[in-house]
């Protein structure tokens, strides 16, 4: 673990996603907490005004359904799971956009299933409409789709959709709001001596050991899934805060480099992380052709790769697949991820964006490979 101070990443951090848990969100199981969540959007707004962009990863759907349905203990059955998240998701939606209105914030509702990650298609779906939402200064409110989900496709735990959430755009830090003041040496409900973890590197082994087991008996975490969405966070170079929830001006004091809770800090740079996979990739589904002036922009003006710059298309590749770009002999010059998939792409070689809509019905994105998934050959 570290124990020297170091310096605080979230005064940095451009792109934070916050979680919150439903102990803390419901006020223990006695419904929705007004004035938390309120507090919450209140402090979210001011990061916003500041040129953050945030998004809310928000357990209590399954919580408010069970107590708006009369239910003191958490069912077994998936789909009584299932009716009481339908209930509750209407009280949970009502209450962000309320809140968030008030501080003259629009927000989104997002729900999200596993599957909807696993699919490269739908994740660069995903990932597109919540860069989107970022862009126009609207808040996501994202929930696991607790309606429609099986134990097959369940996160788990909104710990872990919170991560999956850090790693789907690209976040530069998760901070995940709990009921304790952050991770002990040990239980502190239970070994009076335990200390708290201010700083150490997210992925130690030893994190895991002192997490212990789950936490409330209203949601399905607790510290150790934390401490795994911490290190599942890292994996894209977000490092991880966890912290009070009722903490006061938490996320403002934590954007101003304040030490509060515990940090776990990722040890790989973002950028580094993603281009690092795209260029270790082994399985290249396809390849672009380009001309000389693209290669001159891609090779000495770091652009992205438009499709007029690109002379012909082979293989058979989807969106979101990584594909060689190759100059006119035919060497590989770069790789990245698609923005269209082959058929598409064969439609768009020599075309400026403004024919996109007509060739294909609509306009996805205007690069074929954007310059953040595109790496150049050593």
């Amino acid at each position: 673990m570290i124990t020297e101070a170091v310096s605080p990443v979230l005064r940095d951090a451009r792109r934070i996603v916050v979680k919150v848990g439903s102990s803390l969100v419901t006020n223990e199981g006695r419904g929705l907490d007004e004035a938390a969540i309120g507090e919450w959007c209140r402090q979210l707004s001011i990061l916003v005004r500041g040129g953050r962009e945030v998004i809310m990863v928000s357990s209590g759907a399954i919580a408010e359904g069970m107590k708006r349905l009369g239910w003191s203990v958490r069912p077994h059955q998936i789909h009584e799971l299932q009716a009481a998240a339908a209930v509750g998701q209407m009280g949970l939606a009502q209450m962000y956009e309320t809140k968030l209105r008030e501080n003259n914030l629009g927000s989104a509702q997002v729900l999200l299933t596993h599957a909807d990650l696993a699919d490269r298609e739908r994740y660069l779906n995903a990932r597109s409409t919540l860069l989107t939402l970022l862009k126009l200064g609207v808040v996501p409110v994202i929930n696991e789709n607790d309606t429609v989900v099986n134990d097959e496709i369940k996160f788990g735990d909104n710990d872990t959709l919170g991560a999956l959430v850090a790693n789907l755009v690209e976040a530069d830090a998760l901070v995940i709001l709990t009921d304790q003041k952050g991770l002990y040496t040990a239980d502190p409900r239970q070994d009076a001596s335990a200390q708290l973890v201010r700083v150490a590197k997210a992925g130690d082994a030893a994190l895991e050991t002192m997490a212990g087991g789950a936490g409330s008996n209203l949601g399905r975490g607790g510290m150790i899934t934390k401490i795994l969405a911490a290190k599942r966070a890292a994996g894209s170079g977000a490092s991880t805060v966890i912290a009070w929830g009722g903490e006061p001006d938490v996320l403002l004091r934590l954007s101003q480099g304040e030490s509060i809770g515990t940090l776990l800090i990722a040890q790989t740079h973002k950028m580094q992380a993603r281009k690092q996979w795209i260029a270790d990739h082994l399985q290249l589904r396809g390849s672009v052709m380009v001309d000389t002036g693209a290669v001159l922009k891609l090779r000495d003006a770091g652009t992205s790769l438009l499709p007029i710059g690109m002379t012909s298309v082979d293989g058979d590749f989807s969106r979101g697949d990584v594909i060689a770009i190759r100059d006119t002999s035919g060497a590989e010059i770069a790789r990245g991820l698609a923005n269209y998939a082959s058929a598409e792409a064969r439609l768009l070689c020599r075309k400026p964006s403004s024919e996109f809509e007509k060739l294909l019905g609509y306009v996805a994105e205007p690069e074929m490979v954007h310059r953040d998934n595109l790496v150049l050959s050593r």
